[in-house]
């Protein structure tokens, strides 16, 4: 994990791009949030001997890292729950994200794939894999795949924990986590997809196209809804 730093290279115009290096920091800090804790390690497999938790699924994982990566989709989830429930918590949380930069800075826009947002994390994870920090398990029959499972080892938590007490600009990703996670509840990877679907930038992306931002559209819908409660 070495030669990793809190925010990407500067690439110039366009959406920055991320190393593998810098995925495999994102997703590990992602599954540390992320993962259920297990009753008691599978007494069967001793690689999971030392496993934390796990996160069921990769394509709940893809969903929520796709709102991890986009903070423009995310604010305006927020603002969703806000207009739903009324919660000023909400409303003040997006006017945050989105009177910085960050939907800027911080967006790494993902493909649209045929199952919705989609990035290939089979690199990033391989270096989580091969640093002892996570174990991921196939799910289901020989030739066909039913889900991939993704176990936080106990020295990968360490990791986690110890790259945010020495690098404090990973903390980002901490806090962040803890807001796509409440959003995301106990929704299924494919609940969470069809959530996003709802996005019309998202739905009609053309497949294999990268996913465009929609900053600029939910800056006017924050704008809208806080003249709406200043007024009432």
């Amino acid at each position: 994990m070495r030669n990793v730093h809190a925010d990407p290279p500067d690439d110039g115009p366009g959406p920055p791009a991320t190393s593998r290096e810098q995925d495999a920091v994102r997703l590990l800090l992602l599954i540390d949030g992320a993962a259920e804790p297990l009753p008691e390690p599978p007494s069967d497999d001793q690689s999971l001997a030392t496993a934390v938790g796990v996160v069921t699924g990769q394509l709940r994982l893809q969903k929520l890292d796709f709102w991890l990566r986009s903070p423009d989709f995310l604010a305006d989830e927020l603002l969703n729950e806000y207009e739903r429930c009324a919660e000023p918590r909400l409303l003040e949380l997006a006017g945050r994200i989105l009177d910085s930069e960050e939907p800027e800075v911080r967006r790494y826009p993902m493909l649209r794939h045929h199952f919705g947002a989609y990035e290939p994390l089979d690199d990033a994870l391989a270096v989580l894999r091969s640093a002892g920090l996570i174990v991921r398990r196939r799910r289901g029959r020989v030739g066909h795949t039913r889900r991939h499972d993704y176990y936080l080892l106990a020295r990968g938590r360490e990791v986690a924990r110890t790259l945010v007490a020495r690098a404090p600009a990973f903390r980002y990703y901490v806090r962040r986590v803890r807001v796509v996670l409440e959003l995301a509840g106990d929704l299924a990877g494919n609940q969470l997809r069809d959530r996003q679907y709802l996005q019309s930038e998202y739905a009609c992306a053309a497949r294999g196209s990268r996913i465009t931002s929609i900053a600029e559209r939910v800056r006017v819908r924050l704008a809208r809804l806080r003249a709406e409660r200043s007024a009432a």
